[in-house]
């Protein structure tokens, strides 16, 4: 079963492919989000086409764990995930956050890095 997912060359370092995989991840999820309101807003076929990009995320997801821990690559996933619709918001919508609020957002990522790239915890069972 594992070779329908997808893999890299060996020769590509493994924190690349990691951040790749994230950046893919979050990219995914934004167009199926994006197909699941068009959706909603009467657009039949974009039901279908938000499906199959999710059955493409779930595949990636699955293809991605040879690479990286679940949860490493989990919360990359949705820092990128994250900045991106803070980024669209601000500059495709004209949303303006008051400073509080860029604040949080800023300390949310700080925390998500942290836990991204902080020390490593011991494995159960080492």
């Amino acid at each position: 079963m594992t070779d329908v997912l997808l893999r890299t060359p060996e020769a590509w370092p493994v924190p690349l492919v990691a951040a790749g995989a994230m950046v893919t991840l979050a990219v995914l999820d934004f167009a199926g989000a994006v197909l699941a309101k068009e959706w909603v807003s009467g657009r039949a076929w974009a039901g279908v086409a938000g499906l199959a990009v999710f059955g493409v995320l779930f595949w990636a997801y699955a293809s991605s764990l040879r690479y990286s821990d679940l949860a490493t690559v989990t919360l990359g996933w949705i820092v990128v995930l994250q900045v991106g619709i803070v980024l669209l918001d601000r500059f495709r919508y004209g949303v303006t956050l008051p400073t509080g609020k860029w604040v949080a957002v800023v300390c949310m990522v700080g925390a998500e890095a942290y836990l991204l790239l902080g020390p490593a915890g011991e494995r159960a069972g080492s």
